[in-house]
């Protein structure tokens, strides 16, 4: 039961431990916080040296005047506390102590009106510098941690309640205490009611903010725990998919998707099983992943997506996740522009790397397949099966690019291709005209 009440005033917890690289994003946080909170209290001290500064004086004649003396030694504190800020070195007993400090200094100043004005000592719970004590602990919600609004606050309550029982204890047999809230406002009597509303507002407010603190420190947690989980995930996936997924509107589920005219490129590297036999593991993982990063930057170049690898093959798509009218002609620029870098460039210890491409371009299902606990973002249907298909066909013609009829008349005329013939993929009935694209257009030059 406890535990439901704790969740509903405070938020859902956090229940599973926090891996390392989330703790030092939450703690960078942290310190950017405490970076601004010295800033801002910086800006405090200045603003009220400069209001000190223009305002006319009220208590002229007296030898005592503390507020001098107590803003010149807040700003070096200020200038202090925000330097460790910088240097990341303010320890939690600094930062504690300094929370002290503060409402200390505070609680002194404000007894010490008595004294600057020659009054007797309830003549400073009647001062409205009190006010500045929310300022100090809303100060502290910049930083997500409620220790120190708890500081702050516990620190304004007791140094309230100091100065009510000096005030009321200095002033002997005299009768003080009042309950006439005129005589109150117009004398130096003190209304003890009017006292504890202003202890219980200061723990009232340092409540709400410290339980406001521990919800927002609790969604930080999670906010930033999902965004390191999702930047993650976008290694695994394509950039485009993963944000395609994080600002859907509503939850995926397998079977969503659309139907739309695209073009699928499969790749795949020409006698690998081969060439794997000869290397290393660790070589042949190198070699992989300097392959991966050279051709992936020619396929993101032309606006492809890489929807999957699977081995040394990849599926690439153009105009599922994101939108592009000249996808034909741009899955063609990629399919050659690979077959330059692939041909200038060796991976791992000088390995060559020849890759076989299939192109086709038709009406698909761009979505989510799977199940409710774990689905893939892909592309389905006839077209993407005659695509894998002309991939595997390279080997028999003797070429690494080959497009379908579609494939080509949506790219233009511009590239050279040459008709293979007209060609019945296997697993279907009617035939499909295939072309063999040789070269692209003289201005299309790769700037990857």
């Amino acid at each position: 039961m406890w535990k439901k009440i704790g969740a509903f005033i405070c938020g859902p917890a956090v229940e599973r431990q926090l891996p390392e690289r989330i703790r030092h994003a939450i703690s960078e946080q942290q310190v950017q916080a405490e970076i601004l909170i010295g800033w801002v209290q910086l800006a405090l001290v200045i603003f009220f040296v400069a209001l000190y500064t223009i305002a006319p004086k009220t208590s002229d004649g007296t030898e005592f005047m503390p507020v001098p003396m107590a803003l010149a030694f807040y700003f070096l504190f200020s200038v202090l506390r925000l330097f460790l800020a910088y240097q990341r070195i303010l320890p939690r007993w600094f930062l504690l102590g300094s929370v002290v400090i503060d409402i200390g200094l505070l609680m002194v100043l404000i007894w010490s009106f008595h004294l600057q004005y020659e009054q007797p000592a309830p003549f400073y719970l009647k001062a409205p510098t009190l006010l500045y004590v929310f300022i100090f602990v809303s100060l502290r919600t910049l930083r997500f941690e409620p220790t120190y609004v708890i500081a702050a606050g516990t620190a304004a309550a007791v140094g309230w309640v100091a100065l009510v029982w000096y005030a009321v204890d200095t002033m002997g047999p005299e009768p003080l205490v009042t309950r006439d809230y005129v005589l109150y406002m117009t004398s130096n009597q003190v209304l003890i009611g009017a006292e504890v509303d202003k202890v219980i507002t200061i723990l009232v407010v340092t409540i709400v903010l410290c339980v406001a603190q521990i919800r927002a420190r609790r969604l930080l947690m999670r906010a930033v725990t999902d965004a390191t989980v999702a930047e993650d995930l976008s290694r695994f996936v394509a950039p485009e998919i993963a944000d395609q997924i994080t600002h859907a509107d509503q939850a995926i589920k397998p079977g969503d998707g659309v139907i739309k005219v695209a073009t699928v490129m499969f790749c795949d590297i020409e006698r690998f099983t081969g060439i794997s036999e000869q290397l290393e593991p660790d070589e042949l993982m190198q070699t992989l992943n300097e392959y991966f990063e050279v051709v992936s930057k020619v396929i993101v170049f032309y606006g492809g997506v890489i929807s999957m690898f699977q081995g040394d093959a990849m599926l690439i798509t153009f105009n599922t996740v994101k939108p592009d009218p000249n996808h034909a002609a741009n899955a063609l620029h990629a399919a050659v522009g690979i077959q330059r870098v692939v041909e200038e460039l060796r991976f791992g210890p000088g390995v060559a790397l020849p890759t076989r491409c299939g192109i086709n371009t038709g009406e698909l299902i761009a979505g989510a397949i799977g199940t409710n606990d774990r689905l893939i973002s892909t592309v389905y249907g006839d077209e993407v099966n005659i695509a894998a298909r002309l991939e595997q066909l390279n080997k028999e013609y003797g070429t690494y690019v080959l497009a379908t009829e579609q494939t080509v008349a949506a790219a233009g005329s511009s590239f050279v291709s040459r008709p293979i013939g007209t060609i019945t993929v296997r697993g279907r009935t009617s035939p499909v005209s295939v072309y063999a694209v040789d070269t692209e257009p003289p201005d299309a030059v790769l700037q990857a």
